[in-house]
């Protein structure tokens, strides 16, 4: 074999060993292009996973109710709800070959759930406590009506009671005789000789009276519906007002029947017509007449 075909035989090795060498780097090339694609979508993949989590953390957290009174509280949950948005924009502008700061925004989401979670739980269990003592409040304020209508109630039964005593207790004067007298006390016949008008009475028994000295108030009114009196200052207390009187007597009462008499001195010209006469004790109206002067 001469130089020539050695050298040939060289060449073609080398020639056969390159082309070996350039398609097992090739393949080798595309090998690692694979895998490079691979990790990548990998990371895509678990960039995605990520946002996805934020997104669902901001989801459930973001329109969770706050309307504990607790401002404080509910500030800081505020707080760390917009972190959570910045950081989720932050992830979606980072490149998923971002390995490292992809880890970090992992951790902060780990973090920054720890924490809400707390929050939440603060706020749970104070709304907890808010409703029971919503609750509670409700119950006492229940208790406090149902207490004030027995109150009431009773009031209102005292009150009754009270007044089925009073009524009990009121005197009554009946058996009522109109008289009309001359200047020497004896019956006037006629109309000039009227000198004075004479009232007999009866005050009923009644023991449930408080005992003691009273006071008769005898109120005549004229044919005009004018009441005669001595003195405009002649008034007693009636149904909250003053009201004018005629005469009057104080008497002492121990709960016996009493009869009695009272008098109108006659010093004006008496009208012709009809005339009443109402009698009060202890502030009632306790009986009445009519009757009538004639000429």
């Amino acid at each position: 074999m001469d130089k020539k075909q050695a050298f040939l035989i060289a060449l073609t090795a080398a020639t056969a060993l390159l082309i070996a060498l350039v398609i097992y780097f090739a393949h080798r090339t595309r090998k690692s292009e694979r895998e490079v694609a691979e990790i990548v979508e990998m990371m895509e993949f678990e960039k995605e996973q990520l946002e996805e989590e934020y997104e669902n953390f901001s989801l459930e957290f973001g329109d969770y109710p706050t309307t504990l009174r607790n401002d404080s509280l509910v500030k800081l949950l505020d707080e760390e709800k917009m972190r959570v948005q910045q950081l989720l924009e932050e992830l979606r502008i980072t490149k998923a070959t971002n390995a490292r700061r992809i880890a970090e925004l992992r951790k902060e989401l780990a973090t920054v759930r720890s924490v809400m979670r707390s929050y939440v739980v603060q706020i749970d269990s104070l709304n907890r406590v808010n409703t029971q003592l919503t609750q509670e409040n409700r119950e006492v304020r229940q208790q406090y009506h149902v207490a004030t209508q027995k109150v009431e109630l009773l009031s209102k039964e005292r009150e009754t009671l009270t007044e089925t005593v009073a009524r009990a207790a009121k005197l009554e004067v009946y058996d009522i005789a109109y008289s009309q007298l001359n200047a020497k006390g004896r019956p006037a016949r006629r109309y000039a000789q009227i000198a004075t008008l004479q009232f007999d009475y009866t005050v009923s028994k009644n023991i449930t009276t408080e005992p003691g000295m009273k006071t008769l108030y005898l109120r005549i009114t004229r044919p005009d519906g004018e009441v005669m009196t001595k003195d405009p200052a002649n008034l007693f207390p009636f149904e909250d007002k003053e009201i004018a009187y005629s005469a009057r007597k104080d008497f002492e009462y121990a709960g016996e029947e009493l009869h009695d008499v009272i008098y109108w001195k006659v010093e004006e010209i008496l009208q012709i017509g009809p005339y009443r006469a109402d009698f009060f004790i202890d502030g009632n109206h306790v009986g009445s007449l009519d009757f009538e002067i004639r000429k």
